[in-house]
Order: structure tokens, then C-alpha cells, then sequence
């Protein structure tokens, strides 16, 4: 694969990532749309659908990492740490702009959520679910679980425990059963895999943090919101945001010294 194949590959596969994954959180969390309020199963699936896709298109150009972790993992097993950067470039390219295309997608719906006074607040307003969560998350915007994770309850040594076990238990399950012998991708079979492992992470241990378990699928969007021209948007929680993306490389480095230690 060559270096421009790897970083388009990943910018495609990463963005379809995002676009399919933030799409259900916005389907679940804003006001007008059909699919409001749906509940935690319908973004766990709709997330490990998300991974699926992704990879489908991605992996005849770039293997399909598309997950930082995945990417130091690799380099840890193989200790070859020559394409690190240009996956990492892919990568967090592509989780901005399938988060600009989350905005895009539901711009209506957006601007109908963030303009409501039971939302954003205002006179006469309610307390709701969503100032709630604001509070909790100490700066976190109304819209901001769109784009990236917050932790229910603020333990930073358990929030970043939990993505780091969470990232392990993925990555050692694509180190084993996802890459082909070959190391050109994921196959059919691996894919699917891939995918049924993202939601049994989501289903078992997602209530904690969100399950980011991917530090571009957080950083990346974290960043569009702040770009982004939403009315009302509120802060992106810069405090909490160190957590999902050093929690999951910490959490490859380890599924990679495992995999080498027991499997290799």
C-alpha cells in the first residue's frame, strides 16, 4: 500500500465512520427527528453498523485501521512504525469531516435543538435531561455527545481505566481474529467480527464513558464542534478530552504486548 493509499483510504473509511456513528447519536439526542429518543441499543448498533461499512470500503485501500490505537498496536506487533503518521493524519482527518457531515445531514434538526429554551435555557424555561447533562459534564454543550464522549460520574482514574480496557478488549479481538495472514486488510469474516465486538463494548461497558475506544473518533469531532457555527453549542469539554484519546493508545499498547507475549 502506498502512503497516499493509505491516508486516502483512511480519511474515507474514518469519515463514513463518524458520519454513520455521530448520525445515530444525532438521531437519538435532537429534537425533530424521527428517531428521537431511541435509546442506547439503537446507537451501540448503530455504531458497530457504522465500524462494518467503514471497513468494507476502507480495506482494499489501507487495511482499514482506522483507529489510532489499531495503528500503534500494529506498529507495536510488527515494529514497523513507518506509516504511523500518515494513518494518524487519515484518521483524524476524516473523523472532522464525517463530523461536519453529521452538522450537515441534521442542520434543521440542530438548529431546532440548540434554539429551544427547554434545551439551552432562557425565561421560563425547564430543567431537562440535557441541562442536566451540560452540568454534569462541567462545560460539555447540549450537543456536544453528538460529536464526542463524556463520562456519566468524573473519575478520572475509572474513566480512563474504562476506555482502557474497553480498547483492549477490541484490539486484541482485531490482532486475532480481524487481520487476514497476509496483513493487507481485514477480511469478510474479520470485518464482521470487528463489527459484534464494537457492540459488546458499547452494550457492556459503553455506560461509563461513552466507549470512544478510538482517539480520533473523539478528537476529530471534539474539534468540528468547535468550528462548527452551532447557536448555543456550549464548551467541548477540553478538561475530559485528554482522556479518550490517551486512554485508547494506552489501551492498544497493552493489547499489542499481550498479543505478543500470548498469541505471537
Amino acid at each position: 500500500m502506498s502512503s497516499s493509499d493509505i491516508f486516502i483510504g483512511e480519511t474515507i473509511g474514518t469519515a463514513i465512520l463518524i458520519l454513520l456513528g455521530g448520525g445515530v447519536c444525532a438521531a437519538v439526542t435532537l429534537k425533530a427527528s424521527k428517531a428521537r429518543n431511541a435509546g442506547w441499543l439503537a446507537i451501540t448498533f448503530g455504531w458497530g453498523f457504522a465500524v462494518l461499512t467503514a471497513v468494507y470500503t476502507s480495506a482494499p485501500l489501507s487495511g482499514a485501521h482506522l483507529n489510532p490505537a489499531v495503528t500503534l498496536a500494529l506498529a507495536i506487533k510488527d515494529d514497523d512504525w513507518s506509516n504511523v503518521p500518515t494513518y494518524w493524519g487519515g484518521q483524524l482527518l476524516g473523523a472532522m469531516i464525517g463530523a461536519a457531515l453529521v452538522w450537515v445531514a441534521y442542520y434543521g434538526q440542530f438548529h431546532a435543538h440548540l434554539t429551544d429554551k427547554e434545551i439551552v435555557g432562557g425565561p421560563g424555561a425547564q430543567a431537562t435531561t440535557a441541562k442536566a447533562v451540560e452540568a454534569r459534564e462541567k462545560g460539555a454543550g447540549p450537543v456536544l455527545g453528538i460529536f464526542s464522549t463524556g463520562p456519566e460520574i468524573r473519575v478520572v482514574w475509572q474513566n480512563l481505566a474504562t476506555e482502557i480496557i474497553g480498547t483492549v478488549v477490541l484490539v486484541l479481538a482485531i490482532l486475532t481474529q480481524g487481520l487476514n495472514a497476509d496483513g493487507d486488510g481485514l477480511g469478510t469474516l474479520g470485518a464482521l467480527i470487528t463489527a459484534l465486538v464494537v457492540v459488546a463494548i458499547g452494550l457492556s461497558l459503553g455506560g461509563p464513558t461513552g466507549y470512544a475506544i478510538n482517539p480520533a473518533r473523539d478528537l476529530g469531532p471534539r474539534i468540528t464542534h468547535a468550528l462548527l457555527p452551532l447557536p448555543n453549542k456550549g464548551g467541548s469539554d477540553w478538561g475530559y478530552a485528554w482522556i479518550p484519546v490517551v486512554g485508547p493508545l494506552i489501551g492498544g499498547a497493552i493489547a499489542a504486548g499481550i498479543y505478543n507475549v500470548a498469541f505471537a
